[in-house]
């Protein structure tokens, strides 16, 4: 899967620290977690605790681009994977919820290694889900087909309330569900619109 940033349409969107002032000092080594302006950390903190939503995460950094030639999803080795920094970013993530007493209601990931890595570390054994697969290599249809399965989940999700799931999938996933750009480790807090479309309520940055 592609890694490089393609262009984000909410890049003049400030954004804010999650944490306490104490820990505002930590920025510039990057141990914090941020959301866009709009959306404080109190209200971020507030959506998921209220439940109806589903925050879906690209997983974190894994250097590189695509996956290597001949790359198997029940061989890790042959697959692009976290790096250091990567598994230190999704702790971080992981730390955040636990700090709050955050519990997802269901993990779901992407068969690929580096997304039930990121899954795994951040909040445990996540269920493997083919629909969070990177569409690359893929047929239009089945990325299709996927996209579909995804907005059902989503909507079956908003239903609950007092619950959210988390989701770890691919920059190109998230791309086809909602429009917009993400980065490594960034999570995208999801509803959906009046039509029933997804709308992205508020990120949260490793």
């Amino acid at each position: 899967m592609k890694g490089s940033p393609g262009r984000r349409p909410s890049l003049t969107r400030r954004a804010l620290v999650l944490g306490t002032p104490a820990t505002v000092a930590g920025l510039a080594g990057g141990s914090l977690l941020a959301v866009p302006a709009g959306a404080s950390p109190v209200e971020v903190e507030a959506l998921l605790r209220r439940g109806g939503a589903v925050i879906a995460f690209r997983h974190a950094r894994a250097p590189g681009t695509f996956d290597p030639p001949g790359m198997r999803l029940d061989d890790c080795r042959t697959q692009r994977n976290l790096d250091d920094d990567g598994r230190a970013q999704a702790r971080r993530i992981g730390q955040w919820f636990s700090d709050r007493g955050l519990k997802p209601a269901r993990v779901r990931s992407s068969p690929w290694c580096r997304c039930v890595d990121t899954a795994t570390l951040a909040f445990g054994t996540p269920e493997v889900w083919a629909a969070l697969g990177s569409p690359v290599g893929q047929g239009e249809r089945t990325s299709r087909e996927a996209v579909a399965s995804l907005r059902q989940a989503l909507a079956a999700a908003v239903r609950q309330r007092g619950r959210f799931e988390a989701w770890v999938t691919h920059m190109f996933v998230l791309s086809a569900l909602t429009g917009e750009h993400s980065d490594s480790g960034e999570g995208l807090v999801l509803g959906t619109a009046p039509d029933g479309s997804p709308r992205v309520l508020a990120r949260l940055m490793a």
